[in-house]
């Protein structure tokens, strides 16, 4: 039996906003992986500016190690707005899967209901082809006592 337009509509509809959610999640989680690695690259810059505080402490230079301070400082400012970017994104992130995760369900629901309403046609039309054949069936015994008792 056809499934009603509304259900395929509604499954159609479904399955857009479940792809739209995806979507958004996995562009949410590339923005919190290219902020971790922006993080990452901050924690270089540190250590590179610890380095040249270190060697220009035995070598006497003022000017690397003035240079290697304000690269550990930048390198700091910059993490910590970074790391409250990566916060923020996370709760976003997880916020976005359990839209996701919702769309799923309600997609999934829909093509229950598909699959409920296809089961139940067939079973109506086994019904009504087990009603036909009974019918006939009743007819010719009806058919054939009308001719014995002629």
């Amino acid at each position: 039996m056809a499934v009603s337009r509304a259900l395929q509509r509604l499954l159609s509809v479904r399955v857009l906003e479940e792809e739209q959610s995806r979507l958004a999640l996995e562009s949410a989680l590339g923005e919190l992986n290219r902020l971790r690695s922006a993080l990452k690259a901050t924690l270089a810059r540190d250590l590179r500016g610890r380095q040249l505080v270190s060697s220009s402490a035995q070598t006497g230079e003022l000017p690397d190690r003035l240079a290697g301070l304000e690269e550990i400082n930048a390198a700091v400012r910059q993490s910590n707005v970074i790391a409250a970017r990566i916060e923020h994104n996370e709760i976003v992130v997880a916020q976005l899967r359990q839209k996701f995760l919702f769309q799923r369900v309600e997609r999934r629901q829909a093509e229950t209901l598909i699959e409920e309403s296809q089961a139940q046609g067939v079973v109506k039309a086994g019904r009504r082809a087990q009603q036909e054949l009974d019918g006939w069936h009743q007819s010719r015994l009806f058919q054939a006592k009308e001719r014995q008792s002629k």
